[in-house]
This record gives C-alpha cells, sequence and structure tokens, in this order.
C-alpha cells in the first residue's frame, strides 16, 4: 500500500502531462520535434526507455525482459499483461518480431518525476517494413519506472496506437 501510495502523484503527474502532448493527434511525423522535453530526473529513466525499444528491435528478448520489473503491468490494445512473465509468455516474441522489420519514428517525448519514480511519455510513428502486412501506425507510449536497488526498472507501461491516415503516407 505504501509502495502504491508513492506512485499515486506519480500516475498523476503522467495523466495530466501526456494528454496535453498527446491531444493535438500532429498525423504527419515532424522530425523538428525529436528532442525530450525531459525533466532531470527522467532523464536516466529515459536510457531504460530507448534500452528496452533497442532490445525489441535487435530481438533480444532476454534483454528487454530484464528491464521490466516483476510485476510490470502492460497495457495494449485495450488488453492487459499483469506481469513480466505473462508478457515474455506472450506478445513479448511478437513484439520484437515486428520492432526488427519495422521502422519507429520518435516525435516527441516529456517526462518527470521524483526521488525513485519516473514517467516518460513518447510520440511516434511506426512503419512496418512488409508491405500489406500492417498499416503505418501514429503511436503514443507512457511508461512509469521505479528505481530499486540502484536500477530503473518499467513497473507500467501503455501502448496505444492508430492507422496513419492516407495523406500522410
Amino acid at each position: 500500500m505504501v509502495r502504491l501510495a508513492k506512485l499515486v502523484p506519480v500516475i498523476a503527474a503522467a495523466l495530466l502531462a501526456a494528454p496535453m502532448a498527446a491531444s493535438a493527434h500532429d498525423p504527419v511525423p515532424n522530425p523538428s520535434l525529436t528532442a525530450a522535453n525531459l525533466n532531470p530526473a527522467a532523464a536516466e529513466a529515459a536510457t531504460v526507455v530507448d534500452a528496452f525499444h533497442s532490445a525489441l528491435k535487435a530481438g533480444d528478448t532476454s534483454k528487454a525482459e530484464s528491464l521490466l520489473a516483476d510485476a510490470v503491468l502492460i497495457f495494449e490494445a485495450g488488453g492487459a499483461e499483469r506481469s513480466r512473465s505473462d508478457y515474455a509468455a506472450h506478445h513479448l516474441p511478437a513484439d520484437a518480431a515486428f520492432a526488427k522489420l519495422a521502422t519507429e519514428t520518435l516525435n516527441r517525448r516529456s517526462g518527470g518525476g521524483d526521488g525513485n519514480f519516473a514517467w516518460i511519455a513518447s510520440e511516434g510513428a511506426v512503419r512496418p517494413q512488409a508491405e500489406g502486412k500492417a498499416q503505418p501506425r501514429i503511436t503514443t507510449e507512457t511508461m512509469i519506472l521505479e528505481k530499486a536497488a540502484g536500477a530503473w526498472r518499467i513497473v507500467h507501461v501503455h501502448w496505444s496506437s492508430r492507422a496513419l491516415p492516407m495523406a500522410a503516407r
């Protein structure tokens, strides 16, 4: 219960800040917006988010899994995975296979945190390399991280996406 009490302000800040950045729904990726707007407390946590994505892209599922807390909660497409082992057994291999064949663009990032908790909110686009396999998508991601025993681990992920409009493809 104490851990949840500490997370409430971090989650509240993420929920308040992320919609402001995402509400524009800019349909065309803007390379001039790739610079991060991170609270200094979140900069170190953001390197873990980037390492997670790099591990997926490289197909290194063991590395990606190691960056997740045991009790990670992952929301994606209306579903939930409630632990690292649940994610590893279900969507992690498919996410790595997809990332390996996709081109991802980070358009905006913001983040904040205090003490042992941080949040990172990212907006971007993903373009699968295999035509016809999946549509290009506009993506949003929120990750909440906790620092324990000197290492940041991802404790919550929320992924959302929508089709990139035909005019922007």
